[in-house]
Parts: structure tokens; sequence; C-alpha cells
């Protein structure tokens, strides 16, 4: 790689670093081809960016942007790939579990995750997929709101109802009344 590709290479990594609200270092040493293409289709279906980057590269990338640890450091060895989730930070953890699950292998296998700030082994890997999505979560929301506004219509439909009855009940009281 020439400097202005490397130059190139930490400009793009920096700009998905920054706009990325969770990203997944992968050991994918051991993938065959047709696995790390099954792999890469599923997580661009999941809106999830793939990226097989040299670890210094992304390094100097982490590094611009102010996220770099060493925590993280200390797990960029080896062969690296990252995964980068944008509106759903646990997306990726989803699409790898779910990937793994289905090849029942052991590859690629999760080095670290960092999600808003928050920095996960790779042992957490089901308990990140575990997560809610956004969407999920709002729907949630939603319904929980949705909940007391239902309950009071139909509180409000009763009320309705039982006065019909009430008033159909007098009515036929002075009907009664009136015959006898």
């Amino acid at each position: 790689m020439t400097r202005d590709e490397k130059v190139q290479a930490v400009s793009e990594l920096t700009e998905v670093v920054g706009s990325a609200s969770a990203f997944y270092f992968t050991d994918y040493q051991g993938l065959t081809v047709a696995q790390a293409t099954e792999l890469r289709n599923q997580f661009r279906k999941a809106g999830v960016k793939y990226k097989i980057a040299k670890n210094t590269l992304l390094r100097r990338a982490l590094s611009d942007k102010g996220l770099l640890t060493d925590q993280i450091s200390a797990s960029m060895k080896g062969q690296t790939a990252v995964a980068f989730g944008f509106e759903d930070p646990a997306a990726p953890a989803r699409v790898l579990k779910d990937f793994l699950e289905k090849t029942n292998s052991e590859k690629p296998s999760l080095k670290l995750a960092w999600l808003d700030g928050t920095i996960y082994d790779g042992k957490q890997l089901k308990t990140i997929a575990a997560l809610p999505s956004k969407k999920d979560i709002m729907a949630s929301i939603v319904g929980s709101l949705a909940a007391p506004i239902s309950g009071i219509v139909g509180v409000l439909g009763a009320l309705q109802r039982d006065i019909v009855y009430i008033v159909d009940a007098i009515e036929k009281k002075k009907v009664e009344a009136t015959a006898a």
C-alpha cells in the first residue's frame, strides 16, 4: 500500500467510525470465501458495514476520533475485520450470532465490541445480540402510551352503554307503571 492509499484508507475509516454507533472487531481468519460472502450479504441486509482493515490504519482512525483505548488497542491483534452498526447498534451482534449458529462454527470470532462508548469483550456476544432494536424499544413505548388511552376509551364506552341500559330500564318501569 502506498502512502496515498494509506491516507485514503484512514480517511474512509475515520469517516465510518465517526458515523457509527457501534463497532465490532472480529477475527475472520479461517472463513472460506463462500462463508465470507454470505456473512457480508447478511451484514449488508441488516444495514451494517463490514470492512477488513489493517490494524495500524484502524488504530489511527480510532485515534483521530478520540476512541482509541488501551483495551481496544490490545484487541487488535492478528487479522481484523470490523462490523459497523449505525441505526441499530446491536444489529451486527445479531447477524454475527445468527451466522455462527447457522454455520455451526466459531469463526469469525468476536474480539471486542464498542456500543455507544461502552466496551464489551468477545464473550458477551449473546448478551449484546439479545438487546432490543430501537424499533422494538419505540414500539414498546408507543404501546405503553397507548394502553392507558385504550383503557379510557373502554371505560367511556362502558359508561355510555350503562347509561343506555339505565334509560331503557327507566322507560320499561314507566311503561309497566302506566299499564298497571
